[in-house]
């Protein structure tokens, strides 16, 4: 079975109908599920993908995650598959057009979207894209052929699949370079590291194309446009529209910041900042995304991508949705040209001083952070020292020692949450736990408590291990958890030094 010959197949439980379209990761037919009486969408991956182990590999293990995701923001993925060395994902079809053609027709009538239907669209894609990220899914492609605006009112954000199993974070199996480049944050393209932050750049992008009508970079080439993402200066949105209101410009300007940290941390930050810019400018919010400015009773959009069930709804317009698919730019060229190119491109130290991207803070190495938490140790002991001789007692070195366990814990604290690494969770918690564990024993003079709360210590152990390899291999948010927890455990260290040495005292 060849990929021009599907029409009229069946690719498993399913009757493949019509092409309704193809872009560069795929084709997409429109089929029928005759069990369920259910009109699909069924997206054919590309043939050579399934040529290399590393992709069938990242297809098994992200099928059923992509799959499970539920949300009615989210376009829903019913099934993937393989028959005859065929992949194929089947999805659901959303009657309506897709941000790309809306914007489009907004150009054509030379019209400005209103500001309150952008935020809408935005609080809708945000309201799915958080769901996916507290589930660990990260998308790597959001642009406005991904996000669907439906004929029940509501944006929804397609192709998780694709950029899910396609491999998503640099390059495909074939060698390719995933995503469209005019979305892309500087490290996804650069670096191959896509996070929750990368995907939110990728909507501010989509927010700036909103507010002025066009991206704010682009080139005649990929590599051009992936160093402009790294080194340009943001143009403003105001330059170009001088309409666009301050607070919304604000948003943008923080959504694009060049280095992570200056970006919103996650989607449910960005959207309260949206409903607080819209306060402020006084803008107005739909409760429902209009119809498509070309709509009409009596044919339905052209860019129809929608789920029918039922005899009824067995007749579907062509969809442009496949066409505006991910495009597959070759990175062997791009790799190519980098070295030369680069050596051309000024560095981000040089810049104009205009620049509106967050400068990257200066990160204190690890040789530094582990140093600063031998000097803080050396200086608590020597005070400690100081004190016994001028007092003639020994009682930290008897009950106060297992501050000392906490004390070596902080380094650890600080390198997690200057390294955004979870793993340091492990000997960061277990040396604090023991510590406070020993300091119980030893400030109560209770040790044969030891002999019933002996499992407390197995337990913490477990719950260690179990809780950082379960977040750090399966989380897309591993980064921010360990930023999170690393604040939290310096803060409770804090005070249970404090309080331990007020008891001691």
């Amino acid at each position: 079975m060849t990929r021009t010959s599907l029409s009229g197949q069946n690719l498993g439980k399913y009757r493949v109908l019509e092409p309704l379209g193809s872009g560069g990761m795929a084709r997409v037919y429109r089929g029928y599920h005759p069990q369920l009486d259910r009109f699909v969408a069924i997206k054919v991956l590309r043939s050579d993908l399934g040529e290399d182990e590393l992709f069938l590999t990242r297809f098994r293990q992200e099928a059923q995650a992509v799959a499970a995701l539920r949300h009615a923001n989210i376009i829903q993925v019913f099934d993937f598959d393989v028959e005859d060395d065929i992949y194929f994902m089947v999805m659901e079809l959303l009657d309506g057009d897709t941000l790309h053609t809306r914007l489009n027709d907004y150009r054509v009538r030379d019209e400005q979207m209103p500001w309150g239907e952008m935020i809408r669209i935005l609080l809708d894609v945000l309201d799915g894209l958080t769901y996916a990220h507290q589930e660990g899914m990260i998308h790597r492609d959001i642009k406005p052929a991904n996000i669907l605006l439906t004929r029940r009112g509501q944006a929804v954000l397609a192709d998780f699949g694709i950029a899910q199993i396609v491999g998503g974070t640099r390059h495909t199996v074939s060698g390719a370079l995933l995503g469209t480049l005019n979305y892309m944050a500087p490290e996804q393209g650069l670096e191959g590291v896509s996070d929750v932050r990368s995907d939110l750049y990728s909507l501010g992008v989509v927010l700036y194309e909103m507010l002025t009508r066009r991206p704010p970079y682009d080139a005649d080439t990929p590599l051009a446009i992936l160093l402009k993402h790294v080194n340009d200066p943001l143009p403003l949105p105001t330059e170009l529209n001088p309409d666009v209101p301050a607070p919304l410009e604000r948003i943008v300007l923080k959504a694009l910041a060049k280095e992570r940290d200056g970006r919103f941390q996650s989607g449910t930050e960005m959207a309260e900042a949206l409903k607080t810019a819209a306060a402020e400018a006084h803008i107005e919010l739909p409760s429902e995304i209009s119809l498509p400015l070309s709509f009409s009773t009596s044919e339905a959009p052209s860019d129809s991508v929608a789920v029918f069930s039922g005899t009824a709804r067995a007749k579907l317009a062509n969809v442009e949705f496949a066409a505006q698919d991910t495009a597959a730019t070759s990175s062997a060229s791009i790799a190519a040209d980098l070295a030369a190119l680069k050596a051309q491109e000024p560095p981000v130290a040089e810049l104009p001083a205009e620049s509106t991207a967050v400068p990257p803070e200066d990160q204190p190495s690890v040789e530094r952070i582990l140093l600063s938490g031998a000097v803080i140790f050396f200086l608590f002991n020597m005070l400690i020292i100081m004190f016994s001789g001028r007092s003639g007692s020994s009682w930290f070195f008897a009950q106060g020692w297992p501050i000392e366990l906490m004390l070596i814990a902080v380094p650890f604290f600080l390198l997690m949450i200057n390294r955004r690494n979870l793993w340091l969770l492990i000997p960061a918690g277990l040396l604090f736990g023991e510590g406070v564990l020993l300091g119980y024993y030893a400030l109560s003079g209770r040790w044969e408590d030891w002999a019933f709360l002996w499992p407390l210590q197995v337990f913490l152990v477990m719950v260690v291990l179990w809780y950082t390899i379960t977040r750090a291999v399966n989380s897309a948010q591993a980064g921010e958890l360990a930023v999170l927890w690393g604040h939290r455990l310096l803060r409770l260290a804090a005070g249970i030094i404090i309080v331990y040495l007020f008891a001691l005292i």
